[in-house]
Order: C-alpha cells, then structure tokens, then sequence
C-alpha cells in the first residue's frame, strides 16, 4: 500500500525555509532559497508574502499569492517530495 503524505502544519522561517510537520511526526525543512528569483517563486522574494502567505492547500505546502484561497492560483510544493526530504528535530525555544 502506497503512503500519502499528509502536512498538518507549516511554518515558515525568515531565512527563507518551512518546516513542515506530516501526521505521523515526521518533520522536514524546506529551504526555498535556491528557487527565489525563478519563475513562479520570484514573487515569494518578498519576505512578508513568503511568511505571511504560506499554508496548507492541496493538501501540502503552498503560497496563497493572490490571497484568495483560490488552489488553483497558488504556488504548492508536491507533497511526496516533501515527505522525501530529511527528517529534522523539532526546534526547541531556549
């Protein structure tokens, strides 16, 4: 049986990365740097879109460009290349 990623929390971080949480507790961390300036991710240059904008849409990480929760005009990361990525350990305050 084939696992489908499921995100249940974003955060974006001021260094241009999200962590993003999956159900079953992995955590991976998304660094969108090396794409800034290239096609649909030169509007996520802007640190206040890239942090006030990203979200959960199609059911994985995405940027809400326009603010109109429309899926369709969102920039989404696919979700199985997410779950791909290395787990990381939670950042602890302290």
């Amino acid at each position: 049986m084939d696992y489908t990623p499921e995100i249940v929390q974003v955060i974006p971080h001021e260094d241009y990365t999200v962590s993003v949480y999956f159900v079953d507790g992995k955590i991976v961390r998304y660094d969108v740097k090396p794409k800034l300036g290239r096609g649909v991710f030169k509007a996520l240059e802007n640190i206040e879109v890239f942090m006030d904008r990203c979200t959960i849409m199609n059911d994985t990480l995405a940027w809400d460009i326009d603010g109109t929760n429309n899926p369709a005009s969102c920039i989404d990361i696919d979700p199985d290349m997410l779950y791909s990525l290395e787990h990381v350990e939670e950042l602890k305050a302290g």
